[in-house]
């Protein structure tokens, strides 16, 4: 499965590995495709060093990316996370803690800090974990919010290291070939997390079409071989996959509960909302998101005010796995993840679904 892109990143199969654990990124990458390593919980850099040494020890000397939330143009200019939060109003505060009364989700301990806090998305976060991250030899560096500034391209190309960005139409790929990026990802409506209005069959031609000749790896509801070869007769030059590793046996949800929800999701139990972040990002439906998106209530807010807002109880829904409540962000490929497999079984059906969909595909054509 080697495309152009795949044979100068140096990887086996244009599979392209999207999680945020670093077990399933080197599992990704050691069973032949590229792990990107999602940076947006690391606050701290010497968490991300930390575990950027375990990627490098168990990578088997393969590639191996980043993905980093950083703005193209500064959302907020000197201002503390401490005055973002006092932007929030006190009755989106009431509603978090009446929502959380009416499903008896306990209090975190006293003293206890937020496990969970969207704080990714400020610049000077993310340009510390490029500080790190520029120390290893990483191969591709991706950014969730567009293209990244121009310093941070130049920064990366001095590197050696190839820029990609997730797009949602084909303006925006415009935008991003226009910024200098290497590699586009074309993320269709169905993907998990942060997503757009169009459809990834739509939307792949459309994309490859506007940034030619720059690569474009496809995304969004892709979790088989033959979805995969889909993506490359479009013109794409990989796949980028991302929730299908949420069920791997490598994957530390550190929820059973969520675990279960998971694999008993059909494709039709997501939905967009602004819940989390305060973007639209796909993501299992729940009472929360119901809530949130209940015209009867007060309606998130935008982002990072949302996020911010919503990082203690998402804390604490988590820590006490609050089924009704309890959800992840997750594609609608989720009405696939049926069963708990290792990286290595995913990647061999991945790969074996690709090749029984081209010589499908040679039959038809009457090349065998």
């Amino acid at each position: 499965m080697e495309t152009e892109l795949s044979k100068k990143l140096g990887v086996e199969h244009a599979i392209f590995g999207f999680t945020p654990f670093p077990a399933v990124a080197a599992a990704i990458t050691r069973a032949g495709g590229l792990g990107v390593l999602g940076a947006v919980r690391y606050t701290a850099a010497d968490d991300l060093k930390r575990d950027l040494d375990w990627m490098q020890t168990h990578t088997d000397g393969k590639p191996y990316g980043l993905d980093v939330v950083m703005p193209a143009k500064k959302a907020v200019d000197g201002i503390s996370e401490a005055d973002i939060e006092a932007m929030i109003p006190a009755g989106h505060r009431e509603f978090v803690r009446e929502t959380l009364a009416k499903h008896h989700v306990p209090e975190l301990a006293e003293g206890e800090a937020s496990g969970w806090r969207i704080t990714g998305w400020m610049e000077q976060v993310a340009r510390n974990q490029l500080d790190v991250a520029f120390d290893y030899p990483i191969k591709l560096l991706a950014n969730a919010l567009g293209s990244p500034p121009a310093d941070v391209i130049a920064r990366a190309h001095d590197h050696g290291v190839l820029v990609a960005a997730l797009a949602g139409s084909a303006k925006h790929a415009r935008r991003h070939a226009e910024a200098g990026i290497d590699v586009v990802v074309a993320q269709g409506y169905e993907a998990g997390g942060h997503t757009g209005d169009i459809a990834t069959m739509v939307l792949v031609p459309e994309i490859v079409e506007a940034v030619a000749p720059l690569p474009v790896l496809a995304a969004g509801g892709i979790g088989s071989g033959e979805q995969i070869a889909a993506g490359l007769a479009l013109g794409a030059q990989g796949a980028w996959l991302g929730s299908l590793w949420l069920t791997t046996t490598e994957a530390d949800l550190h929820s059973r509960a969520l675990t279960e929800k998971l694999l008993a999701a059909g494709s039709g139990d997501t939905v967009r909302s602004r819940a989390l972040t305060g973007k639209p990002a796909r993501q299992l439906r729940t009472e929360w998101t119901d809530a949130w998106d209940d015209p009867d209530g007060p309606g998130a807010l935008p982002m990072p005010l949302q996020g911010l807002l919503v990082a203690e109880a998402v804390s604490r829904i988590q820590k006490y796995e609050v089924q009704p409540l309890l959800g992840t962000p997750v594609g609608q490929i989720v009405g696939r993840m049926n069963s708990e497999r290792g990286v290595q079984a995913v990647f061999d059906e991945l790969t074996g679904g690709f090749e029984r969909a081209i010589a499908r595909m040679n039959r038809i054509a009457g090349r065998t």
